[in-house]
């Protein structure tokens, strides 16, 4: 298990999605992630609420570095293999946060949940979960 830092992971995002999007991790650990992402006109669908697409990309990146610092010893990375959400609600403004946790580690696959919540009602908008396959070193 490899320890990193909130401003590890957001220098991990500078000219990528992550960093498009403004991904901002405030918390890091192998338990838990945190982050705030501002809503801008950008990340917004054309009828003015947040983009699905922006929701899904906020918790799978919170997934996936979450699934960094837990892959095993000896394995040389991941992918993604199946991502579900769910959309309760949504933002117009303001922020949004979103917590990531591990439900399953394991040597050949992980799972991890994720909540995104308006910053400003505390209201929840959206759940997530995805399956990450462990790649290891072909022999």
């Amino acid at each position: 298990m490899t320890k990193y830092t909130p401003e590890e992971f957001n220098k991990f995002g500078v000219g990528a999605l992550p960093g498009l999007i403004g991904i901002d991790f405030t918390s890091v650990t192998p338990e838990l992630i945190k982050a705030r992402t501002p809503v801008r006109p950008e990340l917004l669908a054309p009828n003015g609420y947040l983009h699905a697409g922006t929701v899904v990309s906020i918790a799978d990146t919170l997934c996936g570095y979450g699934t960094i610092i837990n892959l095993p010893e000896g394995s040389n990375g991941f992918t993604t293999i199946e991502l579900k959400s769910n959309f309760l609600g949504t933002a117009r403004e303001g922020a949004v946060l979103c917590e990531a946790r591990p439900v399953h580690l394991g040597r050949t696959t992980q799972v991890w949940d994720a909540d995104v919540t308006n910053e400003d009602t505390g209201r929840k908008i959206a759940t997530f979960r995805c399956t990450q396959m462990v790649l290891w070193p072909k022999p």
